[in-house]
């Protein structure tokens, strides 16, 4: 009677140990989701109290853009300015070089 009271027990035993380990994992993700909705509040707040000046514009046919396009390092996106000078702004910028125009040489 005692070897089969054991041998039900060591067969129980593994069942025990994951549904320990599921809720210990359950009560960890809800404690980390709990820390990264209240994070989320507090960069949100963060991010409204920083006023941008932006010089984002929309160009037909191509999308928003930020920045001066006739520069050779604009990115030519609606995210990033330049590489060179990706805070910006494009006034004045010292890395400011005319976007060269593809220009035709062979032409008979």
């Amino acid at each position: 009677m005692l070897k089969t009271l054991l041998v039900i027990a060591v067969g129980f035993l593994p069942s025990l140990i994951s549904l320990w380990a599921i809720r210990k994992t359950h009560t960890r993700s809800r404690l980390r989701m709990r820390q990264a909705a209240m994070n989320l509040s507090v960069v949100q707040g963060r991010q409204n109290l920083i006023p941008v000046e932006s010089d984002r514009y929309y160009l037909e046919g191509v999308g928003y853009l930020i920045g001066d396009i006739s520069c050779k390092f604009n990115a030519r996106s609606g995210y990033m300015r330049c590489a060179v000078n990706p805070d910006g702004p494009c006034n004045g910028c010292r890395h400011y070089e005319p976007k060269e125009l593809a220009r035709n040489e062979n032409k008979l």
